[in-house]
């Protein structure tokens, strides 16, 4: 007999836990005379043990069961033509009344971290399709492994180790962080445990106050600089009094194609051992998917840190020259035009949601507004006669009309510094104010072939390289007697109509 589809009947196999307590959870309020804060994300990594390891991965698919179970009981619904179930009051009644022993280990608060985040996409979705956008999907897509999140009260911190809360009857799980935690211990709101490239990971939340600087040493409401967002230079700033900063991004822009290049000749090696659609995999297979899974991985997480590290630079840089304003180019509308394969992969690549969200969250901690403007035409556009200049070159940009030459990037945040947000004439109501002292910095130092000290292991030795040229005798010796056989040369050129010549 079918089970019918709901909270209680997704665990029809039965398996004997007692899930935790229920308890009535209070908002926390905060004092509005209380010092602002802004909420800060942490990923760390953890240092396991097999049984941990194991006890982890359990709280994870059990999770993915929670999430499997609320897919299920909407399809019933929609087969039967009745509302979908999204709300999270109305999905918590469900876990409710699911009874104990349905989902392991994973006790309440976990299972409706998964209720939420499930709740929060299809409520996005639908916010979305209202305002016309047709490509919104509602979530649909079961997931095997679902990260899990604690907030604060319901997990320990001693250290580097982390009780992670489970269901009463079992044993407590305790973990040990892999380095220190960036926040102290009393500012910590959540813990959010997931798996990524194979690895396991906990993303700790806290509550970090917004910097206070001594008067007259804090960011300027009154001084404004411009960002232009790219690829070679991530983040390429003007600021008010002729100073500039460049952040080149072009270890970044390798890492990705050495990144692309080692994945397609892996791909290629084991394309032969590809098993059907339908066919378990072998030993070999599995062990590649791993190893695929943990390089894209390690792939991820570089370039996430030269993407922290250049806005980091970019921050810094404002508060010693006491900007108060950051206008940020916003260049997402370039992601609506379809430019060929290769260049839609280049702007996959680029991840301009994530430059400006890292951007800003750290420009609002150090006290710093951000506003985005449209950023259209700003690099191709002189700044001294406002004339349109054909697509340049490079990085310069030169102007045939009143021959004015200066960096493309720093014309463009120049630009976008004097732009009004939220729209509104797009010419500059005042002279723009180049930089005239540059600073330079660089991105993704730890990235391999960054340095003359680290060569990129994914990258041919120089000595592999293209032709070796032709072959040419060896030098005569300069002193004493070599010990090597005369060299013997072979030419085989003639000119038309020579006959080769024979010795008699």
């Amino acid at each position: 007999m079918r089970c019918r589809p709901t909270f209680a009947g997704f665990g029809c196999g039965g398996r004997n836990v007692v899930p935790a307590r229920l308890t009535r959870l209070v908002p926390r309020r905060r004092d509005p005379a209380a010092p602002q804060v802004v909420h800060r994300t942490a990923r760390v990594g953890l240092r396991l043990t097999l049984g941990q390891r194991r006890r982890c991965f359990g709280l994870l698919r059990s999770a993915g069961d929670v999430w499997a179970c609320v897919l299920e009981i909407n399809t019933w619904r929609r087969q039967r033509r009745s509302a979908p179930l999204a709300g999270y009051q109305e999905l918590c009644r469900e876990l409710s009344a699911s009874g104990p022993g349905t989902f392991g280990e994973l006790d309440t608060t976990g299972a409706r971290s998964v209720l939420r985040r499930f709740s929060d996409a299809w409520f996005s979705a639908a916010k979305r399709r209202r305002e016309g956008d047709v490509s919104a999907k509602f979530p649909r897509r079961r997931r095997r492994l679902m990260p899990v999140r604690w907030h604060h009260g319901t997990f320990t911190i001693d250290g580097h180790r982390v009780r992670i809360p489970a269901t009463r009857s079992a044993a407590p799980l305790w973990v040990r962080l892999a380095r220190d935690l960036p926040y102290p211990v009393e500012q910590v709101r959540s813990i959010t445990l997931l798996c990524e490239g194979g690895r396991l990971f906990l993303d700790v939340t806290a509550e970090v106050p917004v910097a206070v600087y001594p008067p007259g040493e804090g960011p300027d409401p009154a001084r404004t600089a411009g960002v232009d967002v790219g690829i070679i230079h991530p983040y390429a700033v003007a600021g008010p009094d002729g100073e500039g900063l460049l952040v080149s991004g072009r270890a970044v822009r390798a890492e990705h194609r050495m990144h692309l290049a080692d994945t397609k000749s892996r791909r290629r090696a084991v394309a032969q051992r590809t098993p059907k659609p339908g066919q378990e995999g072998s030993r070999r297979w599995r062990q590649y998917r791993r190893r695929a899974r943990r390089v894209e991985g390690r792939h991820r997480r570089r370039v996430r840190q030269a993407q922290h590290e250049a806005a980091r630079t970019v921050v810094s840089w404002a508060v010693r020259q006491r900007v108060g304003v950051l206008h940020v180019g916003d260049p997402r509308g370039v992601l609506n035009i379809d430019s060929g394969r290769r260049h839609n992969l280049r702007l996959r690549q680029w991840q301009i949601g994530r430059l400006l969200q890292i951007l800003t969250d750290k420009a609002v901690l150090a006290g710093i507004t951000v506003h985005l403007v449209d950023e259209r035409g700003t690099s191709s556009t002189c700044p001294a006669c406002q004339l349109r200049v054909p697509k340049p070159r490079g990085r310069s940009l030169s102007c045939p009309n009143c021959a004015f030459s200066g960096h493309r990037d720093l014309v463009a945040a120049a630009t976008i510094a004097t732009r009004t947000p939220g729209g509104g004439p797009t010419t500059p109501p005042a002279a723009v104010v180049l930089p005239v002292v540059v600073t330079h910095r660089r991105a993704g130092r730890h990235l391999p072939g960054a340095g003359r000290s680290r060569r990129d292991p994914r990258r041919p030795h120089r000595a592999a390289r293209g032709s070796v040229g032709p072959r040419r005798p060896a030098p005569p010796p300069t002193g004493g007697e070599s010990l090597a056989h005369p060299a013997r040369i072979h030419n085989n050129h003639r000119t038309p109509g020579e006959r080769p010549w024979t010795p008699h």
